[in-house]
């Protein structure tokens, strides 16, 4: 088990600036009275309207950043954001549907107008221009977490679900079941949930409902942005390495988990996954209950009977059988964790099934964005190797008999590195076809720590899989288009834009 000593990566930090959070919290939740913060006027008792109006996001097009700036346009706030390139579909269709003007590239000039207010997203570091202008004026500032903490949580039961996979679908299907049963929850979720169609929203409901991640938040702030959050009820579905240019090991990982941990009041409840051992070490607490969820004969609380289908797939927790159209048996581990927590809170089995079965999914998991002449081409956001894993292997079920192809961008910071060289073999080699598209920003690791592509390719091979490394999305979209016959399954993993090239394989696709 981790200890809790200071860490070099997470020193205790103090507030960037004395933000009067008040002048925000136009539409305040519930707290109990005689609140007070650590710097400023925080209190959201008896909050009036103010002179604030205006709010301006730096690194506005990752997905957290985009929902919460849509929140805040929501709650009658002027709102801008600059990113520092083109934001991609979905969230550049979401902001623009909410009317919110996006500049792209990072320039003083975009804070001209003297916002009274800048969220500095967590991707943002010392040198952007945006932010050195903050500093240099003197205007407020925040992280996203701090907006979030002291505008919108404080007050609320919060529930938080955190781990290295499933994050995503689990929060929006665990903030589905709680509107279903009519709870009108505030969430935040990192992606889109079709039932909602945005991936924020804030409304007067003592239910707060987030995704946790363990990201650090700013870089005047280094700890994972889900201290901020208050929990009362922390879910952990797994943990694994990963974030490799904030966190040197998987004990730094736990660390930080731990600390969260830490957080839950004695009245709240830790969730964790009995069957995962590298949570295992953090559950010898006694300040809080702890129970724990999985398939293993040893957990608390324990699916069974697993049924998966091309459609869905069905559990059995108790007396009770679930059935989801989520497919695959990670998202059983995820639909257990929501039955879990909504029991806890109160709610009933028929709730949950309610919402199970009217559950739509996530944008960009395992989402199919068409079909042309019998090939499907479907866009994730896999970029780690066990949810690349777990997406082709539930893709086997969701496509029983088809040939599947995985076509990976290696972007993120881990996957760009050679920490998981191997695994990505394992991974990939779960697909018929792979392409693998040019490491992104290779030039700006060392060279002992990058990605090597030439030796990923002679393992694949090795294995017995055709793989190819292409540089660029026109050969890529070339290489597919060419080898790709009816019945195929297009499989393109990637945590950014990727150039566009679902469209464009459905474009060529088309003919």
């Amino acid at each position: 088990m981790p200890n809790l000593a200071p860490h070099r990566k997470f020193p205790a930090l103090r507030w960037s600036n004395a933000v009067d959070w008040t002048a925000f919290s136009r539409r305040p939740p519930r707290v109990a009275p005689g609140f007070s913060s650590l710097r400023g006027s925080f209190s959201h008792a008896g909050s009036v309207l103010s002179d604030f109006k205006s709010v301006h996001f730096v690194g506005i097009g990752g997905t957290a950043m985009a929902s919460a700036a849509a929140a805040m346009r929501d709650r009658g706030f002027i709102v801008t954001g600059s990113d520092q390139q083109v934001v991609y579909p979905p969230m550049s269709t979401f902001l623009a549907s909410r009317g919110i003007e996006v500049r792209n590239g990072y320039s003083e000039a975009n804070l001209s107008h003297r916002p009274d207010l800048v969220v500095i997203g967590n991707a943002i570091s010392r040198g952007n221009p945006e932010a050195e202008y903050v500093l240099d004026h003197k205007l407020r500032y925040c992280s996203l977490p701090e907006l979030l903490k002291e505008c919108f949580i404080r007050g609320r039961r919060s529930l938080v679900v955190t781990g290295t996979h499933g994050k995503t679908t689990t929060t929006s299907l665990l903030a589905w079941v709680f509107e279903t049963a009519g709870l009108n929850p505030s969430f935040l979720i990192g992606g889109i949930p079709a039932n909602f169609g945005q991936g924020a929203r804030f409304t007067g409901s003592d239910w707060f409902i987030l995704e946790g991640d363990e990201y650090d938040t700013a870089f005047f702030d280094k700890r994972s942005k889900f201290i901020h959050y208050l929990p009362e009820v922390a879910i952990i579905n797994n943990l694994e390495m990963d974030h490799a240019d904030i966190f040197d090991s998987l004990a730094d990982i736990q660390l930080s988990f731990q600390r969260l941990i830490q957080l839950i009041p004695r009245n709240g409840l830790l969730l964790a996954n009995g069957d995962e051992s590298n949570v295992s070490g953090l559950l010898g607490v006694r300040h809080c209950p702890v129970k724990r969820f999985g398939l293993g004969e040893n957990n608390d609380i324990r699916a069974s009977g697993l049924a998966l289908r091309p459609d869905g797939s069905d559990f059995q927790l108790g007396d009770v059988r679930f059935t989801l159209p989520l497919i695959g048996e990670f998202n059983v581990r995820n639909a257990l964790a929501v039955a879990a927590c909504a029991r806890h809170c109160g709610l009933a089995d028929a709730q949950i099934q309610a919402a199970f079965s009217t559950f739509k999914g996530i944008q960009r998991r395992m989402d199919v964005r068409g079909e042309v002449r019998g090939v499907a081409v479907v866009d994730d956001f896999g970029h780690h190797p066990t949810a690349i894993r777990e997406t082709l292997r539930a893709l086997r079920v969701r496509f029983p008999g088809r040939r599947l192809w995985a076509v990976f961008e290696p972007r993120s910071n881990t996957t760009r590195r050679n920490i998981f060289q191997a695994e990505l073999v394992e991974a990939l080699e779960r697909a018929d076809r792979i392409v693998v598209a040019e490491v992104a920003r290779l030039e700006q690791l060392p060279p002992g720590q990058r990605l090597n592509p030439e030796k990923l390719m002679q393992d694949l091979r090795m294995a017995g899989r055709p793989a190819v490394y292409l540089p660029t999305v026109d050969s890529i979209v070339d290489h597919v288009v060419a080898g790709a016959v009816s019945g195929d399954v297009i499989c393109v993993f990637s945590n950014g834009g990727f150039g566009g090239i679902h469209e464009r394989l459905l474009n060529r696709l088309a003919g």
